[in-house]
């Protein structure tokens, strides 16, 4: 998983075959898809938009960076077909209300960057009275994971598409949300690139103005590097306290999947670091039921 991976432009999905112009194949179930389109034609006309806020806001330093991958027809059937019920294009024109985008009052968690999407689906299995709000760029992913969602009774979860600083500056309100979770962000190893990390103390500023006091950021990475930064931000972080009594890192907690990446580096003496903090309570304001 990563912070947000973005995809190149890539088809949607072919017309039955019936409707197929000459000379093109029909699709077979779960081959990529790839095929010209015409200029200026979307890659999915139902499905995510290429590039939602487009050229609304300031150009800025981002923490993702575009990963070309193509779409598989099932993921491409679950953009077409799932988008209009469970997408959102974060276009950053609109304040959103999570109430009625899940049809309920649970809880929401904002996911930044799910990768294909496995251990948020098992997440929202597990945690049915939980809405998770899953943001990423990666097109692959997002279609994986409409498509997880459906095929297992899934209602608790919404897919993003576009840049997540947008989605919290411009489109939630104060307090909409109850944690915040990054799994595995890019590191952006090299030094002079750790100014693309996404844990730096601007996006805290902003994060800390939109998750309940109480709220958890989640944050795992297999960087150590990374992991000791985030550590170091969020431990000097004003609006938020570690869980941790000893000021360390956490235990991956049981609701956190163990995910196939997470095992691949684990078999290779990859260590994983868990960070969990709370967000304090607002300043000036008494405890709730005081």
């Amino acid at each position: 998983m990563s912070d947000s991976h973005n995809a190149p432009e890539t088809p949607r999905p072919a017309a039955p075959a019936s409707a197929e112009p000459a000379g093109r194949p029909a699709h077979v179930p779960g081959v990529s898809v790839r095929h010209t389109r015409a200029k200026g034609e979307p890659r999915f006309p139902d499905g995510p938009r290429a590039d939602p806020a487009g050229s609304h806001f300031e150009r800025r330093i981002r923490s993702f960076q575009p990963r070309r991958s193509r779409v598989t027809a099932g993921q491409a059937d679950a953009l077409q077909r799932l988008w209009p019920k469970w997408g959102l294009d974060i276009d950053g024109q609109r304040v959103i209300d999570l109430a009625e985008l899940f049809g309920n009052d649970n809880p929401v968690v904002l996911e930044i960057g799910f990768g294909m999407g496995e251990a948020t689906a098992q997440m929202a299995s597990a945690d049915p009275g939980t809405n998770i709000l899953a943001v990423d760029v990666h097109t692959p992913g997002q279609g994986n994971l409409l498509n997880l969602a459906d095929q297992n009774g899934l209602s608790n979860v919404r897919v993003g598409n576009g840049d997540a600083i947008i989605l919290l500056r411009e489109m939630l309100t104060p307090d909409a949300l109850n944690g915040l979770r990054v799994y595995f962000p890019d590191p952006w190893p090299k030094k002079r690139h750790h100014k693309r990390r996404l844990i730096q103390p601007e996006f805290l500023d902003l994060a800390a103005t939109r998750i309940r006091p109480g709220g958890i950021v989640h944050c795992a990475t297999d960087w150590e590097p990374y992991a000791e930064q985030m550590l170091e931000v969020l431990t000097a972080h004003p609006e938020f306290e570690n869980t941790r009594s000893d000021g360390g890192f956490s235990p991956r907690p049981d609701f956190r999947p163990l995910t196939r990446f997470e095992g691949q580096g684990l078999d290779k003496g990859h260590v994983v670091n868990d960070l969990l903090f709370r967000r304090v309570q607002h300043r000036n304001q008494p405890p709730t039921g005081a």
